[in-house]
Formats: structure tokens, C-alpha cells, sequence
């Protein structure tokens, strides 16, 4: 019984892909929770359950629902089989045979069925802001993976209808659920915070490159849609658009926000230089920089939610 405990235990932590969520959507809570910790006078007890509760969601919906259905339909259509697996290629368990593809989808549709009736029964209750956030959540796992949108699948859409729009608005949930409003620095902070999470995700998808492009259907995500117009090295150039839009955010920012500027322009410069100087065939090297995205990701929106 207690190997079956542990090998559950290691099965779900591998699903989590917990650096992913940490540098994505728990970070970008860090970002718009952290100010009203420090310049808002609001019970910490208060603030301190409105943080776990907000980062025990992330996990449910980011690291268990959008991670379930993701490695489900990527197995099915055999990109992650082609993948070099250092750190794209999906959580594993499946090509690992810990689990079982229609275990991963009757997870991911029953948690889907009960988030949505979860907030049907919210909205009845008037909680609308907290059932427009679930609805959100299971929209952006659902469209990102499965037929017929699979937005993942095509340039653009997935980033922007799926991605984008979670990340941005589990950005401001914090103050919209706590304040009843969302100021000028939180939104600031979640769209900047939800572009740099565009970015990294578009290095992340470079080494599955190859992979993208066997897959049935074909992946064609942004990566795959520039090499395929304009060459291999273009693949870098998603990447690209997505920090010189995090980084002309400076002037969003303005003289009010200077600290945060300054974080900001200092982070996004690292991840462009980086960017520019990886060789977009070595799947190590794009890996490694990839790590240091990720962690520029954190560095943002902390500076970001320190600065206001």
C-alpha cells in the first residue's frame, strides 16, 4: 500500500510540472498579491488565504487539468514520442508507463466537469467574479489541447486565446476578488507578466520543433509557423516579439513606476540577449537558456510587485 502511496504521489508530482506553474502562474500572483501585502492596509491573515487559495487553484487547473489534457492529446497525436524530452515533451508518465492515455483523459474530463459545475454553482450564490475566473481556467485547458479548437495546434491562437488570457487574468484575480476593482499596477503587472510567460513558452516549444512537425495533426505552433515561412533561425522570433512587447511596457510603466521599469528592462534584455545568441538546433543549449527564462520570469514579476 505505501509503494502504491508514493508511486501516486510521484506520478501526480511529475504531472504538476510544478517549475512550470511556479514560473508562470504563481508567479504572476506573487506579482499582484505582493503590493497588498506591502501598501495596502488589509488583514495578512486574510491576504495569506487569498495566496494559497489562489495558488492551490493554479496547481488544480494549470498543473493538473491543462497538464492532463495536454500530454493526452499530444500522445495521441505522437509529438511528444518524437520529443528530445530534456524539458518540452509533456510530464512523461505516459511514454513512461505510469499511466495509461485514457487515465490522463477521464482525469482531465471529470475535473473539468466538476470545475464547471463548480461555477454554475457559484454564479447561482452571486460569486461571479470566482466563477468567471473557473470558467476561464477550464476555457484556456480545454481550447489549448482539445479537438475541435486545439489552439496549441495553430500559430498564434493558442498563445493568445488560451495562454494569454489565463495568465492575464489569474494576474489581476487577486486585487479584482480582494479590492472589488483592478488598479492601473495590477493590470500593468499581469499583462507584462502574462508576455514574459509568452516568450519563455515559445522557447519551450523550439526543441519539440521537429517533433510539432510529425505530429498528427500537425503542431503547428508559432515556432513551427516562422521556420516553416522563413528558415530554421526565425524559429527564435515569437520569442523575440513577445519580450520587445514585455519590454516597451517601460513606458506603460512610466516615471511613476521606475523601480519596476528598471527591473523590467534589465530582465527582458538578459532573455532577448539570450535569445538571439542560442543556437535554435542545439535542444541543450535552448533547454539551458530556457531555465534562465524562467527564472527572469520570477525575477519580474517580483520586482514588478515590489515596485508600485
Amino acid at each position: 500500500m505505501d509503494q502504491r502511496i508514493l508511486s501516486s504521489f510521484r506520478i501526480g508530482w511529475l504531472l504538476l510540472r510544478a517549475v512550470a506553474v511556479l514560473s508562470s502562474s504563481v508567479a504572476t500572483i506573487v506579482s499582484t498579491m505582493l503590493p497588498l501585502f506591502l501598501y495596502y492596509t488589509i488583514s495578512n491573515g486574510y491576504l495569506l488565504f487569498m495566496f494559497l487559495f489562489l495558488t492551490f487553484s493554479a496547481f488544480l487547473i494549470h498543473g493538473v487539468l491543462t497538464h492532463a489534457l495536454n500530454d493526452y492529446t499530444d500522445f495521441q497525436s505522437g509529438t511528444d514520442q518524437h520529443s528530445p524530452a530534456i524539458l518540452s515533451g509533456g510530464s512523461r508518465i505516459v511514454q513512461n508507463e505510469l499511466v495509461p492515455p485514457k487515465t490522463l483523459w477521464l482525469v482531465g474530463k471529470w475535473l473539468a466537469i466538476i470545475l464547471i459545475l463548480l461555477a454554475l454553482l457559484l454564479a447561482i450564490f452571486s460569486y461571479y467574479r470566482l466563477s468567471i475566473l473557473l470558467v476561464i481556467g477550464v476555457w484556456a485547458a480545454a481550447s489549448y489541447s482539445l479537438p475541435p479548437l486545439r489552439l496549441s495546434y495553430r500559430p498564434f491562437l493558442g498563445e493568445w486565446l488560451s495562454l494569454f488570457i489565463s495568465i492575464l487574468f489569474l494576474g489581476f484575480a487577486g486585487p479584482w476578488l480582494i479590492l472589488g476593482e483592478i488598479p492601473l499596477w495590477a493590470w500593468q503587472n499581469a499583462v507584462i507578466n502574462a508576455l514574459f510567460c509568452l516568450a519563455w513558452v515559445m522557447v519551450h516549444h523550439i526543441p519539440d520543433l521537429e517533433a510539432d512537425k510529425k505530429a498528427v495533426p500537425q503542431k503547428r505552433t508559432s515556432v513551427v509557423w516562422f521556420a516553416e515561412k522563413f528558415g530554421l533561425y526565425y524559429a527564435r522570433i515569437p520569442a523575440l516579439l513577445y519580450l520587445f512587447a514585455s519590454g516597451i511596457s517601460i513606458f506603460w510603466l512610466g516615471s511613476d513606476r521606475i523601480g519596476a521599469a528598471l527591473v523590467l528592462l534589465v530582465t527582458v534584455s538578459i532573455a532577448a540577449f539570450l535569445v538571439l545568441k542560442m543556437n535554435v538546433e542545439n535542444h541543450h543549449q535552448v533547454s539551458y537558456f530556457e531555465k534562465i527564462m524562467l527564472l527572469l520570469a520570477m525575477i519580474t514579476a517580483t520586482g514588478l510587485g515590489l515596485f508600485i
